[in-house]
């Protein structure tokens, strides 16, 4: 097979200019990468971002869109060891939005047993996100109050359950028709926007706009952490002389792709713990929202428009 279906965008003007093709190459891959025939394509808030120009780093229009997906290894380049050909994983990289894409090998994870591909596409992206804001970085000890910001979303739902797990008082904020979803999360108290959590010890913070001035109030003064994975309500700004006399806080930016770069090591850690959390099942299948890969432009277009909630998955 040499062309595939993929959802190409063509613009910078957002999901209305992407579009699905027949025609598109199947990728080869390099050194390093594997071949993924695409079950899974994850959709995550970034790629609205990406599609209006204002990710950071994101691929120049026109490209095929997508960067996270799970599926079937059918091709691997040089120099590839630790993944064999027919084994499921799930993984980050350019073009998920397709029949066949490319990833590197060194990133990918493999499908839990018992797991569908469709049910293991938030576990890199959504759960390790989650894990990593919460322990390494956000240093939660049990006995601590955490507030998650956009608490019914793919990342916001993995932290409500595994903050629970590790003994914090949680506290999710949601829009109002989402609130129930949240509580039956394990959240304890859920907010809408704009209401006062007072004062806590950690702040999921991945809205951005006027809630990320919100979360910095939350944090408790000296000790308080703020851990930064995503700025979907737009930027937000802080200055040293605020951090200096009005925020006394820890704030930490988290990128999961930067993590996997540059603090291996890290990122080795939260893979083993995942893995365990998997074991004991707090770490459950997920149960996306699948769509066609065809209603791709409609499922981003509702994601910017703030109506969804939990993971979203395309199915090519």
């Amino acid at each position: 097979m040499t062309s595939m279906r993929a959802l190409r965008q063509d613009s910078a003007n957002g999901p209305e200019d992407l579009h699905l093709i027949t025609d598109a190459s199947v990728p080869v891959p390099g050194p390093g990468e594997i071949l993924l025939k695409v079950t899974a394509a994850g959709v995550n808030f970034a790629d609205v971002m990406q599609t209006r120009g204002t990710y950071e780093g994101g691929p120049k229009a026109p490209y095929i869109a997508g960067f996270e997906a799970a599926g079937e290894i059918v091709g691997l380049g040089e120099a590839v060891t630790g993944v064999a050909l027919g084994d499921h994983v799930v993984g980050t990289g350019g073009g998920a939005f397709a029949e066949y894409m490319v990833m590197p090998a060194a990133g990918v994870v493999p499908v839990p047993e018992g797991w569908s591909d469709e049910q293991a596409s938030g576990l890199l992206l959504n759960w390790a996100t989650a894990l990593a804001a919460l322990k390494p970085l956000g240093r939660l000890a049990a006995g601590e109050t955490v507030l998650v910001q956009a608490a019914a979303g793919g990342v916001g739902q993995a932290a409500v359950r595994l903050a629970k797990h590790y003994g914090a008082t949680v506290i999710g904020t949601a829009s109002p028709g989402k609130h129930d979803l949240v509580r039956t999360l394990g959240a304890d108290r859920v907010l809408g926007y704009g209401e006062d959590p007072g004062v806590v010890d950690l702040v999921l913070e991945s809205v951005g706009g006027a809630t990320f001035s919100a979360s910095l109030a939350a944090a408790k003064r000296v000790t308080g952490r703020v851990v930064v994975y995503g700025v979907a309500g737009g930027e937000a700004a802080i200055t040293n002389r605020e951090l200096n006399f009005r925020h006394q806080i820890h704030l930490i930016g988290l990128h999961l792709g930067v993590l996997i770069e540059h603090a291996p090591g890290i990122f080795a850690d939260l893979m083993d713990e995942l893995r365990e959390l998997v074991a004991v099942g707090v770490c459950a299948p997920g149960t996306p929202t699948v769509h066609d890969l065809a209603d791709g432009p409609r499922v981003l277009a509702e994601l910017e428009a703030r109506t969804t909630s939990g993971k979203l998955v395309l199915r090519p």
